[in-house]
């Protein structure tokens, strides 16, 4: 039992938002759902996530984070008695949440005396 809540206690999640909502998740390069999607990892401390949002109609977003943003205390606490949840020290935001930029139609990029 004690072990199941060590690996438990390793952990991380965040829920992955995207403004609009709906936008399809790639995660390193997999797709594994549309947003809001909760993401889960048991990676050590410093390990990156790439994460590609895209979603028609607007321009795909590229972005990543690092199990680097918040203190697990838990962790930390257990490091102390068993040393190698030191590695999972750090967690990951609850939250992301990354606004998506529309795509411009082509008249936008016209000139006013073609638009007329």
């Amino acid at each position: 039992m004690s072990v199941i809540l060590l690996f438990a206690s390793c952990a991380s999640s965040t829920m992955i938002n995207s403004i609009p909502s709906g936008a399809k998740v790639y995660i390193n390069g997999e797709p594994v759902g549309t947003t809001p999607y909760l993401y889960t990892d048991t990676k050590i401390v410093g390990s990156i996530v790439n994460v590609d949002l895209k979603k028609d109609g607007y321009e795909p977003f590229y972005t990543t984070f690092s199990r680097t943003e918040q203190v697990d205390v838990g962790a930390i606490v257990g490091g102390v008695f068993l040393l190698f949840p030191f590695l999972w020290t750090m967690q990951y935001k609850s939250t992301h949440t990354y606004e998506l930029i529309p795509l411009s139609t082509s008249q936008n990029y016209l000139p006013d005396a073609i638009k007329q």
